[in-house]
């Protein structure tokens, strides 16, 4: 045989050396589930390891997580029912807790990045996405609505913004105001590609989020589609998005490489809460490697297109990068 493929594979220097795919710690983003108080974190039962966070909490974990090559953070709220409404006026509040949070964290690690949500559900007494008339989701009520919120997280500090209510046009509408309100510098990660995922269970008992009444489906994308995936690409991209994302990652790798190969803009895997909690429990039940399924879990999503990856995994990686002694620079 003159081919063999093998002699490629013949060391762990030169599997080293042909390696196609490499995950670097700054290219994860860590989540953290703020909660109002101090001095405060509470476990979140399905997601063994995360736990809800006060905001000083959350500067302790952003210090840590900095020292391993972790940069970059995306902020989920959880507020009490008494202090929600139907038109989420909380979420512009200047004295509501996350925009202090985005404030503090700036102020303290100001090279660090702040990605934010932008949607309705964790102020909205109805707990969707959108404003809620008459049972129904009305899309155009809403843009106001999140670009009212949008401006605040802007105005606290947030480096990147993540529209994450799939509603018509609101890239577009929050671009909009952000330049006319002189925050042209502030970017926004949309969440292009949102499929109505069975996987968002662990994050919805995080955050007490789940709607109502009804369910997403009006909104986000269908689990069936792929194509109408590159009509949102095209729509964000038109309207002024700087990152598209797409959300599960493990049953959308598919989706990942479409859009990677549809476009040049960074493209975004949120490796999500129902995929962390299955490697978490197998793990913890002997019948699954924890660290190996992880790693090979997150180079898969890598390897499929995603230059960015938001994970529950992104602490732990990063400690079992640097403990395998491999350099912190590219």
């Amino acid at each position: 045989m003159l081919i063999r493929p093998r002699r490629n594979r013949a060391s762990a220097a030169i599997r080293g050396m042909v390696r196609e795919t490499r995950l670097h710690p700054e290219q994860l983003v860590f989540p953290f589930f703020l909660i109002d108080g101090t001095s405060t974190r509470i476990p979140v039962a399905s997601m063994p390891g995360i736990d809800r966070l006060t905001v000083d909490e959350m500067l302790k974990e952003i210090g840590e997580c900095m020292s391993m090559g972790i940069r970059n953070f995306i902020l989920f709220p959880a507020f009490p029912e008494h202090l929600k409404d139907k038109e989420a006026t909380l979420s512009w509040n200047p004295g509501n807790f996350y925009l202090r949070a985005i404030r503090e964290a700036k102020s303290l690690y100001p090279d660090c990045t702040i990605i934010t949500d932008v949607a309705m559900d964790p102020y909205s007494s109805d707990g969707h996405d959108g404003y809620v008339q008459d049972g129904k989701i009305v899309n155009d009520i809403t843009l106001p609505i999140l670009a009212k919120m949008a401006i605040a997280q802007a105005e606290a500090g947030a480096d990147i913004l993540g529209p994450s209510d799939m509603m018509d046009g609101r890239v577009g509408y929050i671009r909009q105001a952000l330049d006319e309100a002189g925050y042209s510098g502030v970017a926004i990660m949309s969440y292009t590609a949102k499929y109505a995922s069975a996987f968002y269970g662990p994050f919805r008992d995080a955050l007490d989020s789940a709607p109502k009444s009804g369910d997403k489906k009006t909104y986000q994308m269908d689990p069936h589609n792929r194509i109408e995936a590159l009509r949102e690409c095209e729509l964000d991209t038109l309207e002024g998005a700087d990152f598209l994302m797409v959300k599960p990652a493990l049953s959308y790798l598919d989706v990942i490489r479409l859009l990677k190969d549809n476009s040049n803009l960074p493209i975004v895997a949120y490796n999500v809460s129902g995929e962390y909690a299955m490697v978490k429990a197998a793990a913890e039940k002997g019948w699954l490697n924890g660290d190996a399924i992880r790693n090979e879990l997150l180079l898969s999503i890598a390897r499929a297109g995603a230059d960015i990856i938001i994970t529950y995994f992104a602490k732990e990686y990063a400690q079992w990068y640097t403990q395998n002694n491999l350099s912190l620079k590219k």
